[in-house]
């Protein structure tokens, strides 16, 4: 079900948050070896959709917008009184005292939290191949990974155990999960969503967003969450004014092509040509740029991620770096091996980047091209470290400029889901949106 269509039938009284809320709950149980969830939130949540069933029943006139509906949180958001571990060792007896500032935003606007989901740990991967919580397995192919580091959030909303769910995103942790599992993930773009009260990774590149089934439950989340937050010291003010209406044969979109792109697996470039026909047929005019540029952007945004999560991790990495993954452990040691050379040059790449992509924007309104250059790999097979450097190759660029992205499914390759990913100026979340609503409504898929 759809969090738009739940809302409609919740506030029409056909249905409960209860009746919604054991859904959820036959989900997890139903799906419990695929690993999403690291902690559940089940006794607290039943007791709050009990208490909304009798404000239903009352008044229903003025429901809060995610009144009854059950959602997920990665693990490394805060929760006040419920276990935050980050997928990680250090973390796994820590409970905050108080919520991360999305997660109020959800509690204000009457979302049962249904618990917190595995990730990869600390967030620093991509396959979510947990070795103290258990691997997360790909609801397609459980021999596959889910993708990371929100591997969790993907799975529970691609199986229905939540209506949506938020992940985090610093290199492609929301979309590379979503394109594997077949659903929808936002990165908005930078500093338009609050991470406080989220555990870094890296403080110039981690964004916050959700993950659901659809652009308009995306959309949903999105404006609950998004806004500025003065206690957040890389919250953007006045961000995403409100934006004009874009008719149909006013949207220019541009397809990436180029050396880079067509690394990418054949049939996973078959399925996008096939996804922009469609856009032609529908009377979209798609242009075809080479994006040869984004390979720096994309090691630039590796340096940067590596670097920056060494010195968070700092203390750590030097007193118990037993405690840490094999595959975290090494990326960790690039990061605290890497030379102040090194962070200069992504650093300048990133505005160099930042700047082209400010021209590009001013000829095109999106960017086209795969999310994932592969379909989700075995879990047994490539190491995690190069398995990174693989699956966020096209999601990295928009995580170190900044920019608001999204994926969509478009399509199969030997049954497993293939995204495809649309790019937006900085700042212009809610033009990409309408056009990745128009975009989806076309595949149909």
């Amino acid at each position: 079900m759809f969090i738009y269509e739940a809302q409609k039938l919740l506030r029409e009284k056909k249905i409960t948050p209860s009746i919604l809320l054991k859904e959820s709950i036959e989900k997890i149980e139903e799906w419990k070896r695929l690993g999403a969830f690291i902690t559940t939130n089940i006794d607290q949540v039943l007791e709050l959709a009990a208490k909304q069933d009798k404000i239903l029943e009352s008044e229903y006139d003025n429901l809060p917008t995610l009144f009854g509906i059950p959602l997920a949180l990665k693990d490394n958001i805060y929760t006040k009184n419920l276990q935050t571990t980050a997928g990680s060792l250090f973390w796994k007896d820590f409970v905050p005292t108080q919520d991360a500032q999305v997660v109020t935003k959800l509690k204000n606007s009457g979302a049962l939290l249904v618990g917190k989901t595995n990730m990869h740990e600390i967030a620093l991967g991509v396959t979510s191949n947990n070795p103290h919580y258990g691997p997360c397995l790909n609801p397609h192919d459980n021999s596959r990974v889910a993708g990371g580091s929100s591997g969790g959030s993907a799975i529970a909303v691609a199986t229905g155990m939540a209506l949506g769910a938020l992940g985090t995103d610093t290199g492609g942790s929301i979309r590379i999960p979503a394109s594997l599992c077949g659903v929808v993930g936002f990165k908005s773009s930078y500093g338009t969503v609050s991470t406080r009260g989220i555990i870094p990774l890296s403080w110039h590149l981690d964004h916050v967003g959700p993950i659901a089934t659809c652009v308009e439950d995306v959309k949903i989340i999105f404006n609950i969450i998004a806004g500025y937050d003065s206690k957040d010291p890389f919250s953007v003010k006045n961000a995403n004014k409100k934006s004009k209406s874009i008719e149909k044969n006013q949207i220019r979109i541009a397809k990436a092509v180029g050396n880079f792109i067509d690394e990418a697996d054949a049939n996973v470039l078959k399925v996008l040509d096939n996804a922009v026909k469609m856009l032609r047929e529908s009377d979209l005019s798609v242009e075809e740029e080479n994006v040869d540029w984004l390979r720096e952007l994309s090691i630039a945004n590796r340096t940067i991620t590596q670097v920056e999560a060494a010195t968070f991790h700092k203390e750590r990495l030097a007193t118990h770096p037993d405690w840490f993954g094999e595959d975290v452990r090494e990326r960790l040691l690039q990061g605290s091996n890497a030379s102040g050379i090194d962070y200069a040059t992504a650093r300048y790449n990133q505005t160099v980047g930042k700047y082209r992509f400010k021209e590009f924007f001013k000829k095109y309104d999106v960017l086209l091209l795969p999310t994932v250059p592969v379909i989700a790999p075995p879990i047994a097979g490539r190491d995690a470290v190069e398995m990174a450097k693989v699956l966020t190759k096209f999601t990295a660029p928009f995580n170190l400029t900044g920019l608001p992205a999204i994926t969509l499914p478009c399509g199969k390759v030997d049954g497993l889901p293939v995204g495809l990913q649309i790019v937006g100026g900085y700042m212009k979340d809610k033009k990409l949106l309408s056009i990745a609503q128009m975009i989806e409504a076309i595949l149909k898929y």
